[in-house]
């Protein structure tokens, strides 16, 4: 297929040619009928399973609502304005699952989910819908309050691996990216949420991105938590941000939002099921910019569930892997509750190392 130049698309005024695209969803000029579907899905369905060659799917400018599973390796989906061509879904935790029972939980309400290898996405927004915020507003009691607000944007699931993105917009509230295995990698892009909605056992190293954290429902002094990380002890790197921003929406208090709290997820092993003690959580901030809603000691406890079923175990900061180098800001601050790199250790950030020798092709 015809090589693209990907860094061009978003300056292009009209729809590439065909015969740089092996898909395209809805309408565009000049797209020939036979490459023309009318959902993501639908074009998906075309894509070889071996994935020998990239599979170039163009998203004109829209809003795709609908549920986007990438099952097969080297999909390429290619928006053609990041802001202006939108996947959206409204999943949430506590929604009932189509077939009734039990709440579909949170590894379910994905607007898109990855599980397959080589994904790329660049030029587009993926948003969960869901209205977190009228729920959040509600007080505890209330009839239409419901429980399970988790809604989750991007998912990279366990058979993922060398997802890339560029240029994406990432909208949720409470864990917009779930980071649940392989490597990721995101690059000028910007990631929206306010509680631990940035989290999971994945490694994604994040260069040169906007993290907004959002508002709350209703005032508070605790908004959230930019990660929470579950990385497994014997990986080094977990979520790593260099050259990034944390900033803030409208609405965001100064001092409410800690960089991040330690996630040991509740695990069955052969003598019970309880906190996962080797989810020994990393995340690392490099030459970042800090706007004034991180908290003073940077970083927040959080509790698991203990071998007798409670809630009872805290883990600490302290206890897992969490560090600064050369933060700056009004949120940047050096005490004891926010460690430091040495540059030697810092050194040991780079980009072939976090990805394990991968070099994302974006």
């Amino acid at each position: 297929m015809v090589a693209l130049v990907l860094s061009a698309l978003a300056a292009c005024a009209e729809a590439p040619k065909q015969q740089e695209f092996d898909a395209v969803v809805g309408t565009a000029p000049g797209q020939s009928p036979e490459h023309t579907y009318s959902t993501i899905t639908a074009a998906l369905a075309a894509a070889s399973e071996q994935g020998e060659a990239p599979f170039v799917i163009y998203l004109p400018e829209g809003h795709y609502r609908e549920k986007v599973l990438i099952s097969k390796p080297n999909v390429h989906l290619i928006g053609a304005d990041r802001d202006k061509t939108v996947i959206s879904y409204g999943d949430y935790a506590g929604k009932p699952a189509p077939e009734g029972g039990e709440p579909m939980g949170t590894f379910a309400t994905a607007t898109l989910t990855v599980e397959a290898t080589d994904f790329r996405a660049e030029n587009l927004t993926i948003e969960n819908s869901f209205d977190f915020l009228s729920q959040d507003a509600l007080p505890k009691g209330h009839p239409d309050k419901v429980h399970g607000t988790q809604a989750v944007a991007l998912e990279t699931g366990l058979n993922s691996d060398r997802s890339a993105f560029r240029n994406v917009r990432l909208l949720g509230y409470q864990d917009t990216l779930f980071l649940q295995s392989g490597r990721s990698y995101f690059v000028d892009s910007v990631i929206e949420g306010n509680v631990d909605f940035i989290f999971g056992a994945g490694q994604g190293l994040f260069e040169n991105s906007d993290i907004v954290t959002r508002p709350r429902g209703t005032e508070r002094e605790n908004v959230g938590y930019v990660t929470a990380p579950s990385t497994n002890i014997a990986n080094e790197f977990g979520l790593v941000f260099l050259n990034c921003q944390l900033l803030k929406a409208d609405g965001v208090p100064a001092n409410s939002s800690p960089l991040g709290r330690p996630w040991h997820p509740t695990t069955t092993f052969p003598d019970g099921r309880y906190a996962d003690p080797e989810a020994i959580g990393s995340a690392v901030f490099i030459n970042s910019y800090l706007d004034d809603h991180i908290t003073t000691d940077g970083w927040a406890s959080m509790r698991g569930t203990s071998r007798d079923g409670t809630k009872s175990t805290v883990f600490t900061p302290q206890d897992s892997r969490f560090y600064e180098y050369q933060s700056r800001g009004p949120g940047a601050a050096q005490n004891d509750q926010r460690r430091q790199l040495t540059e030697e250790q810092a050194e040991r950030y780079s980009r072939k190392r976090i990805l394990a020798g991968w070099e994302p092709a974006l």
